[in-house]
């Protein structure tokens, strides 16, 4: 399993840890008092606002989005559905609407990219919604029934689907929703991605559980605490994770640095010749170059760190260690670069790593190119006595291996 699919799986583990969460409070969990019995309908309410104040706060779109939808499906259940029942037709219909759309809609975003809220796409996302209630409304001023009738149609045979208040229709859009929602999340490997997948479930739960109102609002509230918690580590990868490349940025090697003690060894490296393989092949090929050398780096995380320094230089921390048992190491990452064929990326080259192997193997003609790495190496010791002494001297030690003539480790 690639470390892509390995790190959605992660993330897709907090969606459903909050939701088991939320099913053990249902099934195990103390009565309020009557004091904090206003929590049951006002607390859904509190949650989704503080939700959406961060995602504002750091203008995240996609989740933004997907809180107003919560919001509307809420709002709409406490005025329409908790008043009447879902036996009245206005109950009926707008139960059926949410229930198709708001899943709907969760799809939609995952597979839409992030762009921000406050600009013409956020402006055009916002407009899906807003159409979406004014049909709605139009549905329940004219007294219009066909809709609700048209998505409880049957569809399928399964006993437990006849005992189900929500609408077959809604159902089956609700299923191919986690679908979209799921594929994204392994395949971007974004937080957001991965918590759309849990809101698209506890809304399920919620709508599963419609004439029960207070466990219809638990399940609201989860999801917004899942759209809560995807924000926050988005931001927290955007500032300490490198886009490209995927290994933790500069700012968290800083704070790693910070926490050293006794015995470690520093290595620097770059790509050799870089700027002039940029010139030469374009940017998007040294693009290609970069996520190769993070990819071979991160492959020695038993032994030390990898981190993206900035531009084509990396570092390596290895704690506890001296420089005679890393050496063997980064011999071997510097061996592995130099003999990596890189394919260069045609307009008919496959995005996906494995696929493009496939080609590489099946047209030997095709052409390939391959880059060289330099590494400088210096251990901790009575000479070198804080981290930025031996990043110091390990940075020397880089100019000596490019002095030497490249393609080789220097301490």
């Amino acid at each position: 399993m690639s470390n892509t699919a390995s790190r959605a799986l992660i993330s897709l583990a907090i969606p459903v840890a909050v939701l088991v969460a939320a099913q053990f409070l249902i099934a195990n969990g103390p009565a309020l008092p009557p004091s904090l019995s206003g929590l049951k309908v006002y607390g859904p309410y509190a949650a989704l606002a503080l939700a959406g104040a961060i995602s504002l706060w750091f203008n995240r779109g996609r989740a933004f989005l997907a809180l107003l939808c919560l919001v509307v499906a809420y709002v709409s259940y406490r005025r329409l559905i908790v008043a009447g029942g879902l036996d009245q037709p206005t109950a009926r219909t707008a139960f059926a609407a949410l229930c198709v759309f708001v899943p709907a809609n969760l799809a939609l975003f995952s597979l839409l990219s992030e762009r921000g809220l406050f600009n013409a796409f956020g402006l055009r996302r916002l407009l899906v919604i807003a159409a979406e209630l004014a049909f709605t409304f139009w549905l329940l001023n004219e007294g219009v029934t066909g809709f609700a009738d048209w998505v409880a149609k049957p569809l399928f045979d399964f006993a437990w689907l006849k005992g189900s208040v929500i609408p077959q229709g809604a159902v089956l859009v609700m299923l191919l929703s986690l679908l979209v929602v799921s594929f994204m999340a392994v395949l971007d490997d974004a937080p957001i991605d991965a918590a759309m997948a849990g809101v698209v479930v506890a809304f399920a739960l919620a709508a599963q559980h419609a004439p029960q109102p207070t466990i219809f609002g638990l399940f609201i509230a989860s999801g917004a605490l899942l759209l809560l918690i995807a924000v926050l580590q988005d931001s927290y990868r955007m500032a300490f994770q490198d886009e490209l490349t995927g290994l933790p940025s500069r700012r968290t090697l800083n704070e790693r640095l910070m926490g050293l003690g006794g015995r470690y060894t520093i290595a620097m490296l770059d790509v050799d010749h870089f700027k002039k393989f940029n010139d030469t092949y374009g940017h998007e090929v040294g693009d290609q170059v970069l996520k190769m050398v993070a990819a071979k780096l991160g492959q020695m995380r038993r032994s030390g760190r990898a981190f993206r320094y900035g531009g084509e230089e990396f570092t390596v921390v290895f704690a506890g260690k001296g420089i005679r048992q890393v050496m063997g190491d980064l011999e071997e990452v510097r061996s592995s670069i130099a003999q990596h064929r890189l394919a260069i990326r045609a307009a008919d080259r496959p995005m996906e790593a494995k696929a493009g192997r496939s080609l590489r193997v099946g047209n030997p003609a095709m052409k390939t190119v391959s880059v060289t790495i330099s590494i400088g190496v210096a251990e901790s010791g009575d000479k070198l006595r804080s981290p930025d002494d031996v990043l110091q001297a390990a940075d020397k030690a880089l100019y000596r291996a490019k002095e030497k003539g490249r393609n080789r480790v220097s301490r």
